[in-house]
């Protein structure tokens, strides 16, 4: 199990190799995802009750999604009979983290991250005719979108914020009304029809407004791949610091307050800039391999 379930050749390539900015339509051939995400199947699943509330969203714009204790059954379980009260009534359900509650996406997660060294979540929307959950935002990584029942419309604009990471330049975080006055006047730049067999890769930063069109309902998997940047290498770097005494050294309160503290930054400085310079690339680049392999979530 790896990319070639939700890619053709040509888009594992393009994803592996070229990582587009700018978004991509693939058809791609019939998978098992395509077996186990059909709305009967999404529907089959929920009724079981398995799926913890927490991990469920049910959104219908332009409305506030609701909460999740309105349809928290017994052991924190998600009520399916209330979830299928809320599709019927135009909500969009999200199911989140599919990678935590279906070992089946579980390893289909795993396959992927070895495959790419990037961690990464699945979450499955299933949204009736003629309705829309989520409204216009974008997100911090890389996401590829699997049709797998239905038409999904996607408006898509190009970013207004560089390179989004984690919480840095959340859509909203830095939220201005501006921009969807701007968005509404222009209409988007693209504006993409995903049917069933079609997969689009969505680069991070890409402003989307996503809606079933159609009179059928839509269901489609979002596989959120989370790229690896400099500032992860750095992170990894400096926190290994923490094995030289030096650098676990008391800050005295009164310091903080003193006018000593630039002198304790500047000294702090060196002795990192000195730990850092000591460090042997390939050594390091082998760890980092590793935890590229391993390291499921970000923890900061």
């Amino acid at each position: 199990m790896s990319l070639k379930l939700l890619l053709p050749e040509e888009g594992v390539d393009d994803l592996l190799h070229r990582w587009p900015d700018d978004p991509r339509v693939y058809r791609r051939a019939p998978t098992d995802l395509d077996e186990m995400f059909t709305p009967e199947q999404v529907w089959a699943w929920i009724d079981l009750g398995c799926t913890p509330a927490d991990e469920v969203a049910a959104i219908r714009a332009p409305d506030p999604a609701i909460n999740p204790r309105s349809f928290t059954g017994p052991h924190g379980r998600a009520d399916a009979a209330k979830l299928r009260t809320l599709h019927d009534d135009g909500h969009t359900i999200r199911v989140g983290n599919l990678q935590r509650v279906m070992p089946t996406m579980a390893r289909v997660t795993r396959a992927i991250q070895n495959e790419t060294g990037y961690s990464n979540y699945v979450h499955v929307f299933t949204t009736p005719g003629q309705r829309q959950g989520l409204r216009h935002h974008w997100d911090q990584q890389m996401a590829v979108i699997v049709q797998v029942a239905g038409t999904k419309r996607w408006e898509l604009w190009p970013p207004v914020v560089d390179a989004p990471m984690r919480s840095h330049l959340e859509s909203w975080r830095v939220w201005r009304d501006e921009y969807l006055q701007r968005w509404l006047a222009t209409g988007p730049q693209l504006t993409i029809d995903l049917t069933a067999g079609q997969s689009l890769l969505l680069p991070r930063g890409w402003v989307h407004n996503p809606y079933n069109a159609d009179d059928e309902p839509s269901v489609h998997l979002t596989f959120a791949i989370r790229e690896r940047t400099p500032y992860w290498i750095a992170e990894h770097l400096i926190g290994d610091a923490i094995t030289d005494p030096a650098f676990r050294k008391v800050i005295l309160p009164g310091t903080l307050h003193g006018p000593a503290l630039p002198d304790v930054v500047a000294g702090t400085r060196d002795a990192l800039v000195t730990y850092l310079q000591a460090l042997t690339p390939g050594a390091v680049a082998d760890t980092l391999r590793q935890i590229a392999a391993t390291e499921l979530e970000y923890t900061t």
